[in-house]
């Protein structure tokens, strides 16, 4: 099989799969979407993604390609995360609507058909909304409210479920979009930027059986820095001297509040202003502050422009597995 695969060779549905360490759940998933494939009308394939799995999942996919030709199974080297995977999905797929879901059993394929349906209404993004969400509340569904919440009132982007990883495109686009990090969740949010009609559905979503969840603390905190950097990306990147300033500004504003503090204690109760604790303090934290969010951002313009350049893409494939033509 040529790499990449022929964009020629197109049909109506790609469906997209990243799975990690789920070997229990695989089965299942492949035949709740063969099942949902049998009520659309058009030519499907499926794309599973094994990103780095060491359970036996990698596999369990190949042996599932080699009984169906409609499934490709593409392996990564080590686990490069689900945006990469996602990534590789796309920029392998042939279908001309695309739809993403998890791997781990929790998204319902029988929902496919009704998002086939808003994007044949007219609609470049159809997103899920796992309204009644099966997950812990304090672990998962609190952290997501309120990422989802921060997400909208910085971005505009007015969709209650951003984590959600059952989505439908367009394959034009989602072709445009380019992922790095943890952008998988803010594909909305780069389609609105290029003017793409979005709506959102109300999908199902059911509570794990097995298979352990890959979320973390740290995939909640990841959004606040997903932001910035999709803040400056949208906003700033061609005027960085605004982004920069207005941070530089601000720091300054909030260094003359703090002189003006340590005068108000020198004048007021006789403090000695060198010797004052809250002088060294505050001064390191405003300097490595700012210089690690300023290093921050202009690492990822290095980045980008690496892979741009290059036409580099974010994830390394050991193999691609498809059933032989007879």
């Amino acid at each position: 099989m040529a790499y990449p695969p022929d964009k020629k060779s197109s049909c109506y549905l790609t469906i997209v799969v990243p799975f990690f360490n789920e070997n229990r759940n695989v089965v299942g998933v492949y035949n709740k979407i063969k099942s949902a494939c049998e009520k659309i009308d058009g030519e499907t394939e499926i794309v599973f993604i094994d990103d780095g799995s060491v359970d036996g999942t990698r596999e369990a996919l190949k042996n599932i390609s080699d009984h169906d030709g409609s499934v490709t199974v593409i392996s990564f080297r080590r686990n490069f995360g689900q945006t990469a995977a996602l990534a590789a999905g796309f920029d392998h797929a042939r279908g001309e609507m695309i739809i993403s879901m998890d791997g781990d059993g929790q998204n319902d394929p029988s929902d496919i058909p009704m998002m086939l349906a808003k994007l044949e209404e007219g609609y470049d993004v159809v997103n899920g909304w796992r309204r009644d969400r099966k997950d812990s509340f304090i672990m998962r569904r609190l952290p997501s409210i309120l990422g989802n919440f921060l997400i909208r009132i910085l971005t505009g982007v007015k969709i209650k479920d951003f984590g959600c990883t059952l989505k439908a495109y367009r394959k034009e686009i989602i072709r445009e979009i380019s992922l790095y990090g943890e952008m998988h969740r803010m594909i909305p949010v780069l389609a609105h930027l290029m003017g793409a009609s979005i709506v959102e559905v109300e999908v199902k979503h059911h509570a794990r059986v097995s298979g352990k969840s890959k979320y973390t603390n740290w995939r909640a905190l990841s959004v606040i820095l997903d932001l910035v950097t999709l803040k400056f990306f949208s906003g700033y990147f061609t005027r960085p001297s605004h982004f920069f300033g207005l941070v530089g500004l601000t720091s300054i504003f909030l260094g003359i509040i703090s002189f003006a503090l340590l005068l108000i204690m020198k004048f007021a109760s006789g403090t000695d202003m060198t010797g004052n604790p809250f002088l060294i303090i505050g001064v390191l934290f405003s300097i490595v502050g700012t210089q690690l969010l300023m290093l921050g951002l202009i690492g990822e313009v290095m980045v980008r422009t690496y892979y741009e350049s290059q036409k580099k893409p974010t994830y390394i494939v050991k193999e691609i597995w498809k059933k032989a033509d007879v």
